[in-house]
């Protein structure tokens, strides 16, 4: 039904920057919110920033001054800069949308990008 295809994941040292990228595509009548979790080894995915269609993007605090979500029509970004090691994960790009009128809304996920922060 929604598809999502991530890029930009990679290898970077502490301080340098990294541009991700997450394109929705497939039978998408509407898309609610689209955003950025991670996971890291042994840690539960959280929340990275979000950006929904109606409201307030929200930040991790942990990454607010460094990172920012945009959107471009079906397409999320999110700009990593000031990078740290404590940032490695596997980042996962989230869309909440409909696939129908008559449906309700439901996360999709992307496949996952890893990210790696050396020191």
């Amino acid at each position: 039904q929604v598809q999502l295809v991530e890029s930009g994941g990679g290898l970077v040292q502490a301080g340098g920057s990294l541009r991700l990228s997450c394109a929705a595509s497939g039978s998408i009548f509407s898309i609610n919110a689209m955003g950025w979790y991670r996971q890291a080894p042994g840690k539960q995915r959280e929340l990275v920033a979000r950006i929904p269609i109606i409201g307030t993007t929200n930040y991790a605090d942990s990454v607010k001054g460094r990172f920012a979500i945009s959107r471009d029509k079906n397409t999320v970004y999110l700009q990593m800069n000031s990078l740290k090691p404590e940032d490695t994960a596997v980042y996962y790009c989230n869309v909440y949308a409909r696939y129908a009128r008559s449906s309700d809304p439901s996360d999709y996920w992307g496949q996952g990008t890893q990210v790696t922060v050396s020191s």
